[in-house]
């Protein structure tokens, strides 16, 4: 699933780069800025940023300190990555309680931005629950693959959509 989400939120940056580059276009050639493109490129990336981290993490694209991680044998990393799991299962879950709060907030208000655009915010508030739980159900599968290589001492790597229909 967070393969397909993060294909489509690829699509995202595309839209970014559009919107900013027809923004300095209208801006700066014809004199004419919108009201709303800069708001909706603000959106876009907070969608993109909260959605992304479940795909990011299945391929293993967080930021790591690996000066002395990257030394240590495949189930010193394991174990060391399941310990670490209490910390991460903790920041989804205070990201899915706060940020579900919020949600729901927003969409009881039917809350809208303060821009002259008064774009409905709820929607995009929405995100950040639902990339929360993409995020920790992808943590779940890297634990399950941590415990694993602890016990096996054998490295599991997450396999691509398309290698997997040719195994």
């Amino acid at each position: 699933m967070n393969d397909w989400v993060g294909k489509v939120m690829s699509y995202g940056v595309l839209a970014m780069f559009l919107l900013v580059l027809s923004e300095v276009i209208r801006r700066y050639f014809f004199n004419a800025p919108t009201v709303w493109g800069n708001e909706l490129t603000q959106l876009i990336f907070g969608m993109y940023v909260m959605l992304s981290g479940g795909h990011i993490l299945r391929w293993g694209g967080h930021v790591n300190v690996d000066i002395i991680y990257s030394r240590f044998s495949i189930r010193t990393k394991a174990a060391i990555d399941i310990f670490t799991f209490s910390l991460f299962f903790l920041f989804c879950g205070m990201m899915f309680l706060y940020g579900g709060s919020l949600a729901w907030e927003s969409l009881s208000i039917l809350e809208r931005s303060n821009s002259a655009w008064e774009v409905p915010l709820y929607p995009w508030k929405m995100m950040i629950p639902i990339g929360a739980l993409l995020l920790l159900l992808q943590g779940i599968a890297k634990l399950i693959r941590d415990v694993l290589a602890l016990s096996t001492g054998t490295e599991f790597k997450p396999v691509d959509a398309g290698e997997r229909e040719t195994l």
